[in-house]
């Protein structure tokens, strides 16, 4: 059965907080190959004029997995995630992300539409800070294969 466009616009319950610790930085960076210093080193990256390690650019794919669970497993939305491959995943910074940084994210449906016989689901993350300060979003596509 297809999945309903009246979806689009659903918000789902706020995720978090989550700690960005050192370790899981230097770990995410070692499993993607990423070796620049910034990543693996408090002191070079101070020396860049951060004020801890900086994350990946593509750590906050961590964060939107667990928070997107609640939209791949809502069983209003009927998603049989068995078919569900990824599509596309963007990332809009207001700042880096770093260690000791304490985030939660706002998970925003923006469309379901249908494309050659699949259902396609557009998923926006809004990352903040504690006191409600941007710091990233986050845009995925996901692409249900028709049965």
């Amino acid at each position: 059965m297809p999945l309903d466009p009246a979806f689009a616009g659903r918000v789902y319950p706020t995720t978090g907080p989550y700690e960005v610790e050192r370790e899981k930085i230097r770990e995410f960076a070692v499993a993607i190959g990423e070796t620049h210093p910034a990543h693996h080193d408090p002191a070079a990256a101070r020396v860049l004029g951060h004020r801890d390690l900086v994350a990946p650019p593509t750590f906050l794919t961590v964060l939107m997995q667990r928070a997107t669970d609640p939209v791949v497993l809502d069983p209003e939305l009927g998603l049989d995630y068995a078919r569900v491959v990824h599509r596309d995943q963007r990332f809009t910074f207001e700042r880096p992300v770093y260690a000791g940084d304490v985030l939660r994210l706002v998970v925003h449906i923006d469309a379901v539409r249908s494309l050659a016989g699949s259902d396609v689901l557009e998923l926006r993350a809004e990352a903040e800070d504690m006191t409600g300060v941007p710091v990233a979003t986050i845009r995925m596509s996901l692409v249900a294969r028709a049965a």
